[in-house]
């Protein structure tokens, strides 16, 4: 059966308000497992902030402390580092997803403990993913989201894709585009192909960055994991103090 896949680049260059994006994936050539996590933002409070390194991961912080309204829902650690797992998300369900693996919980079941974010009108759904590595690799994703945007129904959606193939990846994010209520991303993980990417992470990060729109763009994490030892490598880009 003939698999439809999107061309990424072509998707984020046509998505203007795609919100809080995150990409898993395996390189054309089978050797390296990729990870991308972007923020896009409209209003000030969103468009003051940058990724930084911490640990093994990464944080939001804002790029001008003094104009910080309400950090509730923006400043977290979208990417962690749990044994040969790593935890990207778009919020503080990455504590949750960490914390549970600390107790032996799996992603799914710590995951139930959470529901969509309580920005209403807009009720932001949760996007998070957790990909594994040992010799080959495998990963997770979940979006928790409202019913058709009614806050009194939401909806746990968990996908797992084992030994994803060379040249293929998924990708979610939050928001169908602009609109009042915004429009919450519904659907499944975007079949992806990365045939075609550079192998060279610091043109791969510039030509992903490219392809977000200009106006909204905020800051984007690029990871590149090598399957036979598990080392990795990471690029940064903010919109704000690069």
């Amino acid at each position: 059966m003939e698999r439809n896949m999107t061309d990424l680049f072509e998707c984020l260059k046509n998505m203007p308000y795609p919100g809080r994006g995150l990409f898993l994936g395996r390189t054309e050539d089978g050797t390296k497992a990729l990870i991308l996590y972007f923020l896009t933002g409209r209003s000030e409070n969103s468009r003051n902030r940058v990724f930084v390194p911490e640990g093994d991961g990464i944080r939001t912080e804002a790029f001008d402390p003094s104009k910080m309204v309400d950090p509730s829902l923006i400043i977290y650690a979208p990417v962690k580092v749990y044994g040969n797992r790593t935890i990207v998300t778009n919020g503080d369900q990455t504590d949750t997803i960490f914390q549970g693996f600390e107790v032996g919980a799996s992603f799914e079941e710590s995951l139930s403990t959470r529901t969509f974010e309580p920005d209403a009108p807009n009720y932001t759904p949760r996007i998070s993913a957790v990909l594994e590595v040992n010799g080959g690799m495998k990963y997770e994703m979940s979006a928790i989201r409202t019913v058709g945007g009614d806050p009194e129904h939401g909806v746990h959606d968990h996908y797992r894709y084992q030994d994803p193939k060379a040249g293929e990846g998924h990708f979610l994010r939050t928001y169908l585009g602009k609109g009042s209520p915004l429009p919450s991303y519904e659907g499944d993980p975007l079949l992806c192909t990365t045939i075609g990417w550079s192998c060279d992470p610091d043109e791969l990060i510039d030509d992903i960055w490219e392809s977000l729109d200009p106006e909204n763009k905020v800051s984007l994490f690029l990871r590149v994991i090598d399957l036979t030892d598990g080392s990795w490598t990471d690029r940064i880009r903010n919109k704000l103090g690069n």
